[in-house]
C-alpha cells in the first residue's frame, strides 16, 4: 500500500512543473507591464505618475502578502491556498485586461498582486515537501529555471503583444 508521501514523491516532477509554471506566470506578469506603460498612457489619457500605479500597486500588494503567506497556507492548507492564489491571480489578470479605466486597472492589479504574492514562497514550500531531502536541490533548480525565464520572456512578450495587438492583451497570457 502506497503512503500519501510516497504518492507525492512519485509525482514530484509533475508537481515541480506545475509550481514552476505558476511562479513563471507571476514573474512574467510582474515584468510584462513595464513595456506597455507608454501604450497605457496614450490609451487611458494618463500621466507617467498615474500609470506607474499599475506596477506599484501590484508590487505593494505582493509585498504585503508575502510575510503572511506562511500563516495563510497553514490556516487554509498549502494546496488550497496555492490553488486559490492561482485562481485569484488569473481572475484578476482577466479583469485587468477588460478594465475600462485607470482606476479599475490599478484596483485589479492590486488584487492580482495579492494572488501573485503568494505564488513564489508557496511554490518553494510545496517543492520542499514534494521531493525527498536528497533531491530537494534538483526540485529547486527546476523551479529556478522557470522563474529565471520569466524576466526574459515578460518584456519581450509584452512588447510584441502591445505592438501587434494592444496593451490589454498582456493580461490574457
Amino acid at each position: 500500500m502506497e503512503t500519501p508521501q510516497e504518492r507525492v514523491y512519485r509525482h514530484r516532477y509533475i508537481i515541480a512543473a506545475a509550481v514552476a509554471l505558476a511562479s513563471m506566470m507571476q514573474v512574467i506578469d510582474t515584468s510584462i507591464v513595464n513595456v506597455a506603460i507608454p501604450h497605457m498612457m496614450g490609451n487611458l489619457g494618463a500621466t507617467v505618475e498615474e500609470v506607474s500605479w499599475v506596477s506599484t500597486g501590484y508590487i505593494i500588494a505582493a509585498a504585503i502578502v508575502i510575510p503572511l503567506t506562511g500563516w495563510l497556507a497553514g490556516f487554509f492548507g498549502r494546496k488550497r491556498y496555492f490553488v486559490g492564489s492561482i485562481i485569484l491571480f488569473t481572475v484578476a489578470s482577466f479583469l485587468c485586461g477588460i478594465s475600462g479605466s485607470l482606476q479599475q486597472l490599478v484596483l485589479w492589479r492590486i488584487v492580482q498582486g495579492i494572488g501573485g504574492g503568494a505564488l513564489i514562497s508557496t511554490s518553494q514550500a510545496i517543492l520542499w515537501e514534494s521531493f525527498p531531502r536528497e533531491e530537494v536541490g534538483t526540485g529547486m533548480a527546476f523551479f529556478g529555471i522557470g522563474v529565471m525565464v520569466g524576466p526574459t520572456l515578460g518584456p519581450t512578450l509584452g512588447g510584441w503583444l502591445t505592438d501587434n495587438y494592444s496593451w490589454p492583451w498582456i493580461f490574457f497570457i
